[in-house]
């Protein structure tokens, strides 16, 4: 795409403003260390054009808080006094989903992801959210617990303009194959090839 320009114009019938302004569906997917980063990152950039955002997390637990987290969170509280931006919500399954009355951690994994994704679809169908980041989800996916025909059903049908980013290892190819814009992170070397463990500003 040399200067921002496409290879190829399909033969689509739309305008080019109408091309570029349709909705997308994106998988962040690979071995590799930045899959969850970059879906925050476009988060962030969604929220300074007023999107308003919605992120689920599938695997992560609750009482890990992620940097981008509060930064979001904090984004969202800053719309809500003064305007700016859009609003946010921020989900995890790790102790149960937030709008569910059960209190714990979940015991449930699999019914927990099912009550998550079929959360979202009626979200979907709303069109609650500009963009959806649900993160690591393609691990329900494979583990079973989340429908993949539904999932790709769903996501190609959903109505409006919904822009959804996925993020996890071993992407489904019938997930990759509906998506609009795949990115695989591959990995060439990480510290922990040296021992090295996580650290403060860099994985949280």
């Amino acid at each position: 795409m040399p200067q921002g320009q496409p290879l190829t114009v399909p033969d689509d019938n739309l305008t080019t403003r109408q091309r570029r302004n349709r909705p997308l569906l994106m998988v962040h997917t690979g071995d590799g260390k930045g899959k969850s980063t970059a879906a925050f990152g476009l988060a962030l950039r969604g929220w300074n054009q007023g999107f308003r955002i919605g992120v689920f997390q599938f695997v992560k637990s609750a009482k890990w808080r992620v940097g981008e987290q509060s930064v979001l969170e904090r984004l969202g509280a800053l719309h809500t006094e003064t305007g700016e931006g859009g609003p946010v919500e921020w989900h995890k399954m790790g102790s149960g989903w937030s709008w569910s009355r059960k209190a714990g951690d979940v015991e449930d994994h699999a019914g927990d992801a099912a009550e998550g994704w079929a959360q979202i679809k009626q979200r979907l169908a709303d069109q609650t959210h500009d963009l959806y980041v649900l993160d690591e989800f393609t691990y329900p996916i494979n583990w079973g617990w989340v429908d993949i025909d539904d999932v790709v059903q769903t996501l190609t049908n959903r109505p409006g303009h919904q822009h959804v980013v996925i993020t996890g290892r071993r992407a489904d190819p019938r997930l990759i194959e509906a998506a609009d814009l795949v990115t695989e992170m591959g990995k060439i070397k990480h510290p922990m090839d040296a021992g090295q463990k996580g650290q403060r500003g860099i994985e949280w």
